[in-house]
């Protein structure tokens, strides 16, 4: 990210997801993905020039990397791709001087080139290993993603809704709304993604949800000290923190 912030991608680009949660607003756990969207559509949109700039910082730091086109890449990280039109690039490290899994680590890299409309953003700081900045989504248009995620996608991710409700955070209903029929079952539909309609979307899918099998899906992904948290998962408990976001956004 500090090597990409050298570059004039944030011009164009802003960072989301998971890794962005979790460098810059404190979400507690882990992703080797690098999720951005485009600030405006652009499908002459090019990676390449910034490949560089990744792979020379990397070397610096004794890593040897591969920049794969994401068709050569494996079942499992091709899934993880949202949009079959968006760029995506799987980056392969294996440091020089380890041996054993913890030399290797690869991350998946994807541009959303023809975002949805109205994201917020805002601008933070790398301190490491070099200060540099970077043009990230605000926490209301993060959120709108998820949801559009949570109601959309065939799989569940519960843990982020919980994070996002469990801190308050309102939701960008311009970003949800256009998210919502750019992509999903509701695709191409003139429909009002007002908080009514979202809430309402939101206590069906909840109340379809097998939870129990939901958080064992997740099981392996959370540190122990947090394990038990899983076991709480259930229709009521999530239904309840959807009554807290209400209480947010008035």
């Amino acid at each position: 990210m500090a090597s990409l912030g050298r570059s004039d991608v944030f011009k164009h680009a802003l960072f989301q997801g998971v890794t962005c949660l979790r460098i810059f607003y404190g979400l507690n756990r882990f992703s080797e993905d690098l999720d951005f969207i485009l600030q405006k559509p652009n499908v002459d949109f090019e990676l390449r020039p910034y490949q560089r700039h990744i792979r020379d910082e990397l070397t610096a730091y004794r890593y040897d990397i591969e920049i794969a086109d994401r068709n050569k890449a494996d079942v499992a990280v091709k899934r993880a791709f949202l949009k079959d039109a968006s760029l995506g690039k799987v980056l392969n490290l294996r440091h020089v001087d380890r041996t054993g899994p913890a030399a290797k680590i690869r991350i998946k890299l994807e541009v959303d080139t023809n975002p949805p409309i109205g994201s917020g953003q805002e601008l933070e700081y790398l301190d490491f290993p070099f200060v540099s900045t970077v043009a990230v989504q605000d926490k209301p248009s993060l959120f709108a993603g998820k949801i559009h995620a949570l109601l959309c996608r065939k799989y569940v991710k519960g843990r982020d809704f919980l994070w996002y409700t469990s801190q308050g955070i309102g939701v960008n209903f311009e970003f949800l709304a256009s998210a919502i029929t750019q992509l999903g079952p509701w695709e191409g539909q003139e429909i009002t993604v007002d908080k009514n309609w979202t809430f309402s979307q939101l206590d069906r899918r909840i109340a379809s949800i097998d939870w129990r099998k939901a958080a064992e899906d997740v099981r392996r992904f959370v540190p122990t000290e947090q394990q038990a948290s899983l076991d709480l998962w259930s229709r009521e408990l999530f239904l309840r923190q959807l009554e807290k976001l209400a209480q947010v956004i008035q």
